[in-house]
């Protein structure tokens, strides 16, 4: 995986724009084939977490591009080109952003940056002192401790430890609906059957890496869909890989508390459980910047600007905002109103009326999730909507 960032000691603020164009083209491992320049998006940032909450004044939060998954590599060059603008350029200031560096992201073991030793592979050595010793010991219990909370807040659906939440029928999740809701005056609820979810264990989460604690929200009014602009060069057995390379990169690179995403999809139709806090809670994600609140996030892994997504994608994003908008009373064919906590679209504390299920672009100024899957937001709306019994 390898992403632009910002670096040095005194990073860009979180807004600051790469405006201009990256590309990047890797050597596969063990030969001399480079691919072709590939374009990544240059500003990740409208992802992010809302302003003014504690997750995006922490100080860590850096800017960056997308993230894009280039295989087993051994060799990347990077060329960038800015978008000069000599009205809003001061003379002898660079239109680049200061700072910048590239992240490499290994899925399997640590990021590092393109301006130092380890991006060229060379070791850097490790003290096994007493202190280096406890630092691990202590590191290895909040891990242990982070996962557990990260299991527990799933443990109604699953055993603690469990890689995946199992899929029920329609009928067996109407009962578990309703017996949740004993005492309520309610109707035979409209939700669709629950997927099966594979859990950040099932994925390979490192816990360790996240911010401790759970932030939620009141209620999920709606769900955005987004592509992750990773590109779509992965085989569905490297899904998790790909996803702990997100992880990595939001928390390590971009500074953010834990992945962005509530559930990210496979181009097989595999769902799996985003950041931590519980599936079918309302877990506060940095997805839609400016409408985190009430909602949740659903990353479909890849690109599609121009790549149509997969039909098995398409029914998963169905399935799973038929379930879990379902246990919010819902209906995915609706429209709802969200507080703006502000963005390029909309101001803070405006109302909008949006579509349930939006694409990320209705609540920001972005290409995501692409022309390809945005069209398809109208025919996963009127399934999922099937899908509850509506």
């Amino acid at each position: 995986m390898c992403g632009g960032g910002g670096g040095g000691r005194r990073p860009p603020p979180p807004p600051t724009e790469l405006r201009g164009r990256v590309q990047v083209r890797t050597r596969s491992h063990g030969t001399r084939h480079w691919t072709g320049w590939q374009d990544i998006e240059t500003h990740n940032h409208e992802h992010g977490a809302d302003p003014d909450t504690a997750e995006r004044g922490s100080g860590r939060v850096r800017g960056s591009t997308a993230p894009l998954w280039v295989g087993n590599s051994d060799g990347v060059e990077v060329r960038v080109q800015a978008a000069v603008d000599e009205r809003s350029t001061s003379a002898g200031e660079s239109p680049l952003p200061r700072g910048m560096h590239l992240e490499l992201v290994d899925p399997d073991g640590g990021s590092s940056s393109g301006r130092g030793p380890t991006a060229s592979g060379r070791s850097t050595g490790w003290n096994a002192g007493t202190d280096s010793v406890t630092t691990a010991l202590d590191a290895a219990m909040a891990a242990t401790t982070a996962a557990h909370e990260a299991s527990a807040a799933d443990a109604a659906l699953a055993p603690l430890g469990a890689t995946a939440i199992p899929a029920l029928s329609k009928a067996r999740t109407e009962r578990e609906y309703l017996a949740a809701h004993q005492g309520e005056p309610r109707a035979k609820p409209y939700i669709g059957a629950r997927p099966r979810i594979v859990t950040r264990r099932g994925w390979g989460a490192d816990e360790g890496l996240r911010e401790r604690g759970l932030v939620y929200t009141k209620m999920v009014k709606a769900a955005f869909v987004h592509h992750t602009a990773s590109g779509n060069n992965y085989r569905c057995s490297q899904a998790s890989s790909v996803i702990r390379s997100i992880y990595r990169y939001h928390v390590k690179s971009s500074g953010w508390r834990d992945i962005g995403y509530n559930f990210l999809v496979d181009k097989c139709g595999t769902v799996y459980e985003g950041r931590a806090g519980g599936v079918a809670k309302p877990v506060m994600g940095a997805h839609t910047l400016g409408f985190n609140s009430d909602t949740m996030g659903i990353a479909v892994l890849g690109t599609f600007a121009d790549t149509r997504p997969a039909a098995a994608a398409l029914r998963a994003v169905a399935r799973l905002t038929a379930w879990k908008l379902g246990l919010y009373g819902v209906n995915p064919r609706g429209k709802t109103y969200l507080k703006s906590g502000g963005g390029n679209l909309y101001r803070k504390g405006k109302n909008v009326r949006l579509n349930v299920i939006s694409g990320h672009r209705d609540g920001f100024a972005t290409e995501c999730p692409g022309r390809l899957l945005y069209g398809k937001l109208g025919s996963a709306r009127t399934t999922a909507a099937r899908y509850q019994g509506r």
